[in-house]
């Protein structure tokens, strides 16, 4: 069954075109789902779908380019190449074969990092990159909606605060699978995959500071913490941090400042690309109303939205230790705050931290937002 992505409409208006597309994002994510789904829609054209998880292409395409041409180039208009990254010097090659051959090609990759070492660099100005994140909460609503699933919108919402929104973890009917699917994902293709890069023997190290991570989110990152809960050096864990953000894992937000003498600006806050995946490392899957973190959670589950909505953001704080959870700045110039909690109390608006703001941002509106709002909010978000 196929729900449409979308970013589906905004990549089909460069079908035409002459540049390659590069759709990236994290495992299970839909990627290999949209590329075939855009394949089949292509009609009376010559065309291949080839995956480089095949060992035999692959070895073609690295080791006999000519007969890779012969066969799979020259005889087609439009050539999709799932799995991309596993051609170590693959972007060399595709450059060698748009330059020579009127051929539109389509690949994928499971990260931003793989696909900008192994091609993007060959290919700049040849190229368009599209991120494929995790459901969106609109698409995860359309998707229950296509399986026939009456779910009111507070009940939608938790779950998709709680499960995230792995295609596979949604399609899930019960409980017991999500968690099994989420169990999978991590284990089978995220932390294989991180050893294979990183060249670790031992996942162990990785997987406490995954844990120590988890735990922190919304909150500025304490690399000490990381560090005795990991037994990692201070320079691998930043190595590590930056290796995860790269591979959609985790995100680290950058302070929102102006006066470096009264504002923190280095410490960056941590949130997870999915937070199915993190409630996995946490082992808690408890509905926000039973857990100690739920107000976090929803900061989380915000983040995600604005990421995927490829909206910027940032958080604020004070060397007073006033804060505001968001300042988001839209494409169009203007900026918001947002404080997102749990439950909203009439007195809110006037807190120690929304107040500070006001005085230093008085022209930034501020926005307090909890589990009732949010869902309706979300549904507002432009399209991409």
């Amino acid at each position: 069954m196929y729900i449409n992505r979308q970013i589906e409409s905004t990549i089909l208006k460069h079908v035409k075109s002459p540049e390659i597309i590069g759709v990236v994002g994290p495992r299970q994510g839909g990627k290999t789902t949209l590329l075939r789904h855009i394949f089949t829609g292509i009609k009376n054209s010559r065309k291949s779908f080839l995956t480089f998880e095949d060992k035999k292409i692959l070895d073609l395409f690295t080791h006999s380019t000519d007969d890779f041409i012969k066969k799979y180039v020259e005889p087609n208009e439009y050539l999709f190449l799932d799995e991309f990254h596993y051609a170590k010097q693959g972007g060399k090659t595709l450059k060698f074969i748009v330059d020579t051959h009127p051929v539109k090609i389509f690949i994928s990759g499971s990260s931003a990092a793989e696909l900008s070492i192994q091609a993007v660099k060959y290919l700049v100005g040849r190229i368009f990159l599209f991120n494929l994140f995790q459901l969106n909460f609109n698409e995860f609503l359309n998707f229950k909606k296509n399986l026939s699933q009456k779910i009111k919108l507070e009940q939608a919402f938790e779950e998709y605060a709680v499960y995230g929104g792995y295609p596979r973890v949604v399609l899930s009917e019960t409980k017991e699978e999500k968690q099994l699917v989420l169990k999978n994902i991590y284990n089978t293709y995220f932390l294989r995959e991180v050893k294979d890069i990183l060249g670790l023997a031992d996942d162990y190290k990785l997987t406490q500071m995954i844990k120590g991570l988890a735990l922190q989110i919304g909150n500025l990152v304490e690399w000490n913490e990381i560090g005795n809960i990991s037994e990692l050096s201070f320079e691998t864990i930043k190595t590590y941090a930056n290796f995860l953000e790269k591979t959609y894992t985790c995100h680290f937000v950058k302070p929102f400042f102006k006066n470096k003498r009264t504002e923190i600006v280095k410490n960056p806050k941590i949130y997870f690309y999915d937070t199915g995946l993190r409630n996995y490392v946490v082992d808690d899957f408890r509905t926000l109303d039973k857990r100690n973190d739920g107000g976090f959670l929803l900061e989380n589950v915000f983040s995600l939205e604005l990421i995927k909505h490829e909206i910027k953001f940032n958080f604020w704080r004070s060397k007073k230790q006033a804060e505001v959870d968001f300042v988001v700045s839209f494409k169009e110039g203007r900026k918001e705050a947002f404080e997102i909690k749990r439950k909203v109390y009439k007195n809110d608006q006037n807190s120690f931290s929304i107040i500070s703001f006001k005085n230093q941002y008085p022209e930034i509106p501020v926005k307090i937002m909890d589990k009732t709002t949010l869902p309706d909010y979300f549904l507002k978000l432009p399209k991409l």
